[in-house]
């Protein structure tokens, strides 16, 4: 059983920044940020592949461009999500996903993604 705890969520000021951070057991996978804002469908918000430790590669969604960055530290079987320039529409709940099958790249595919985290509220006040 896999488990996926993240933190770093809160409540900021737009404009401002949160890093958040997902911790798996076990060892490193594919992993993927999504969110879930109240009366909307889960959207991916970044991924990242797992490449053994050689060079990862990551997606983004087009709404956080230039402005959310993912990454990882290997050793600490851990992903983050570095968010700057918050707006209020960022406002949502943040799972982070482990997408256990992939031996390469990255899926924006929420069903292809085997456990998820348990979320972290994120709250961007205007």
């Amino acid at each position: 059983q896999v488990q996926l705890v993240e933190s770093g969520g809160g409540l900021v000021q737009a404009g401002g920044s949160l890093r958040l951070s997902c911790a798996a057991s076990h060892r490193n996978y594919a992993m993927g940020w999504f969110r879930q804002a109240p009366g909307k469908e889960r959207e991916l918000v970044a991924a990242i592949s797992w490449s053994g430790g050689s060079i990862d590669y990551a997606d983004y969604a087009d709404f956080v461009l230039g402005r959310f960055t993912i990454s990882r530290d290997n050793a600490k079987l851990t992903i983050y999500l570095q968010m700057n320039r918050l707006k209020p529409e960022d406002t949502a709940i943040y799972y982070c996903a482990a997408d256990l099958t992939r031996a390469w790249g990255t899926s924006r595919d929420s069903s292809e993604y085997n456990y998820w985290g348990k979320g972290t509220q994120v709250t961007v006040s205007s």
